[in-house]
């Protein structure tokens, strides 16, 4: 069967031809789109009304936009095209101008009986072939209209001359299969009239009731390659870290404290322990739960270890926070490099309330909260200890 004829199905890969250059991109022959980069379309943009189609596409390895699709909830990060010092919406194919536009059509009093399909695919990394990520729409049950579209500072250049880009939330929808005859009445401009418009996307549209695909992971325990970066630029953050801290263990705590608080940003209170006073919690806190006067407050304690990636953290080490651990608290373990398989396994099978904060998930907080330039990591450090 020819691209043409396919229907869309959920992480199917669809392969383009083998000539090393653009025209292997699958994307043109399977939707009818161009071969250009992030932001393709059908129809007229920027406006949603004249829209009918726009495909987002990442190879999710940029380490500066790091695009990343939440498998668990259906959550996607995608970044703007004004990755370059320039103005926020005069990019060459208006990609940040679309995003401004569907996220006002979004959140309107009035709903329209128009919005553009979004499709979103991945890179596989062999030629141009594309995977099929899903159908998706802006925002996300969980964010309110402040915080689903974003524009973010960033610097560039020898003076760090600072530019603005869009960090947009979408949500993928429940939908395994869009078929053939729903894409052709998209071209044609009756996405909302055809009868094979797939009831998740069409619920959203008139209601704005958000049904994302969730596929919570199977196995709780994570693999020591899961643990551990993988890319050389995220290796190397980790190792900046680790360098930074390696002969400083108590250093490192604070440094520990700063990366939970990125990850759960409601931690309102935090104390680190002296490190003569310390037996075996290397901070103590407060977690808020809920809003103003509904909101409680749970306590936690932190453990913070500074390791080489090669080296893991036990079981002993790991019993160590779990037995100081009090009624109704929770803990936080915050390592440079991974926990060990039998100390991960106790640790779910037994159901102690620890969050693991590992050295792949250390990254992707600096990455998306900090940056991925190493100076600008550095700097991050230094200021920890002011």
């Amino acid at each position: 069967m020819s691209l043409e004829e396919m229907d869309l199905e959920i992480d199917q890969v669809y392969e383009g031809s083998r000539n090393g250059n653009s025209s292997d991109d699958p994307l043109p022959r399977l939707l009818g789109v161009d071969n250009g980069a992030g932001f393709r379309h059908l129809g007229k943009r920027p406006g949603t009304e004249t829209l009918k189609l726009l495909v987002l596409k990442s190879n999710f390895n940029d380490p500066d936009w790091p695009d990343h699709l939440d498998y668990e909830t259906g959550l996607l990060t995608y970044y703007g095209d004004n990755k370059k010092v320039g103005d926020l919406h005069s990019t060459p194919r208006q990609g940040n101008l679309i995003l401004k536009n569907l996220f006002e059509t979004t959140h309107a009093s009035s709903h329209s009986a128009h919005f553009p399909v979004i499709l979103v695919f991945g890179g596989t990394g062999i030629y141009r072939d594309v995977r099929f990520l899903g159908l998706a729409v802006p925002g996300a049950a969980s964010l309110g209209p402040d915080e689903d579209l974003v524009a973010l500072w960033r610097s560039n250049g020898p003076s760090e001359t600072r530019f603005q880009n869009y960090k947009a939330r979408f949500t993928v929808l429940d939908v395994a299969r869009i078929s053939r005859a729903w894409l052709t009445d998209v071209a044609n401009g009756n996405a909302v009239e055809s009868p094979h418009a797939p009831k998740a996307w069409l619920d959203w549209v008139f209601s704005r009731k958000y049904r994302p695909l969730v596929a919570p992971h199977s196995l709780d325990i994570r693999s020591k390659a899961q643990q551990l970066p993988a890319g050389k630029v995220d290796k190397n953050i980790i190792q900046l870290i680790y360098e930074n801290y390696c002969d400083d263990p108590f250093a490192f705590e604070r440094c520990a404290v700063a990366i939970a608080q990125l990850m759960m940003p409601d931690i309102e209170y935090i104390d680190l322990t002296r490190p003569w006073r310390d037996g075996g919690r290397d901070a103590i806190g407060k977690y808020k739960i809920g809003t103003g006067k509904s909101a409680i407050d749970v306590e936690f304690a932190l453990e913070a270890k500074c390791y080489q990636s090669n080296t893991g953290v036990g079981v002993k080490a790991l019993s160590r926070l779990i037995s100081r651990l009090r009624h109704r608290q929770f803990g936080i373990l915050v390592t440079t490099s991974y926990l060990s398989e039998q100390a991960y396994q106790e640790l779910k099978e037994d159901g102690h309330p620890i969050v693991i904060i590992a050295a792949n998930d250390i990254v992707r907080l600096i990455k998306e909260k900090i940056s991925s330039d190493k100076i600008a990591i550095a700097n991050w450090l230094e200021s920890l200890a002011k």
